[in-house]
Formats: C-alpha cells, structure tokens, sequence
C-alpha cells in the first residue's frame, strides 16, 4: 500500500519542483534608443493652455512636451510621424491622453513640429531618449481617469474646469465623421479604480459627478 501511494505521489512532487525552479520571463529591460511605443497621437492646448499638469507645473502650449500614462516625468522621448517622418523630442511632464487608442498627447508646439495640427491625429512610434526615473515594468498597464463631462464650446468647458480646479484636465476630441471637436472633462490618472472611486467620492461630495472609466 505504501509503495503504491509513493509511486502516485512521486509524479506530483516532481511537477511541483520543476515548476518552483521555473523562472518567468523577465520584461526585456527598456534602454536608450529602443522604439517603446507605436500608436496613435493626439495633441492639445485649447482649454488647457496655463492649467497646472499632473506634475504640478503649468501647461505651456508653446513648449516641447506631452502627456503619457505610465511613462516617468521628465522623460524625453523622440516622436516619429510616420505619415511623413517628421521628428520632434519631447519632455514628458502631464498624465494622459485618456482616449483609449492613443498613446500619446503632445502640446500644440510639438504636434506642429510634425505636421499634425490640422489631422489632429497621426500614427507615431516612440523612441526613448532619457529617462525621467525607474520606467514601469509595463508602459501598457490599465490606467483609469474620472470623466465628468464633455462640452462642445470651449468656453464653456473652460468655466467648468475653473470651478473643479487641480485636477482636472480638458481633452479635444474630432468625434469620427464631424470636424467639429467636443471638449472632454477629466480628472486624474490612476493605476487602480478603486483609488479613482475613492477621489470620485470627494468630486461628489464637492458637487460635481461623473464615473471612473478605463482610459487604454
């Protein structure tokens, strides 16, 4: 009896061992020069010229930067329009962009340096220059924003961002088919929803409302 039940408990044991010695494959590590990202980009500057960013300096519409969702602040990447090959580095310094197919949002400066004001959209790749700080094992993790409204002047998207104030970011948007754009109203930048339930929470109890929505 004991023989027969260590012949059946061998195989278990051996599976367990093998897998306990098993390593997962690590992320290669990301270096200077390597091609990052490749996807969409967009630009702003309407409505947001002058606001605080998620790195708490103030959004300069005329300057060299973007928005990125995971990448360190102050990192330089190149990017690649690669509609025309036009290039433009740029200085990461704002969370974003929080439509789920782009991976970028580049001030107005930046998106002219490549040609890409009047598409307003443009197929990028990203090449990292310098590194801000420690860059995330997965540059393509969930995030998560709050969104709370969305206008179509931009005056008025402008007026509700002055009354929820820090925070809050004014995103243009081309919905498909319509060259008119429409000015949405986010509210942070997140890698978890519970941490945006809990500042939805406090957005509420201020008077404003909205819901927490995945942004890639």
């Amino acid at each position: 009896m004991k023989q027969k039940l260590l012949l059946v408990l061998l195989p278990a044991i051996f599976i367990l061992v093998v897998a306990g010695c098993y390593e997962h494959p690590k992320q290669e590590k990301i270096e200077q020069g390597d091609v990052i990202q490749t996807g969409k980009a967009s630009w702003y500057g309407p409505g947001f010229h002058g606001r605080l960013t998620s790195s708490r300096e103030r959004y300069d519409q005329d300057k060299l930067t973007a928005a990125h969702r995971t990448l360190p602040f102050d990192t330089i990447v190149e990017v690649v329009n690669k509609e025309n090959n036009e290039t433009v580095e740029v200085r990461i310094n704002d969370r974003g962009p929080y439509a789920g197919n782009r991976i970028i949002d580049l001030s107005r400066a930046a998106a002219d340096e490549i040609g890409m004001i009047d598409e307003g959209v443009a197929e990028v790749e990203l090449i990292l220059v310098e590194a801000g700080g420690p860059m995330p094992e997965d540059i393509n993790q969930r995030t998560y924003t709050i969104q709370l409204g969305e206008y179509n002047l931009e005056s008025y998207a402008a007026q509700f961002a002055d009354e929820v104030g820090d925070g809050v970011r004014v995103e243009q948007r081309f919905p498909r088919g319509n060259d008119q754009p429409v000015y949405m109203i986010y509210y942070g930048s997140y890698t978890s929803m519970s941490s945006a339930r809990e500042d939805l929470e406090d957005l509420r109890d201020r008077g404003f409302d909205g819901f927490v929505r995945r942004t890639n």
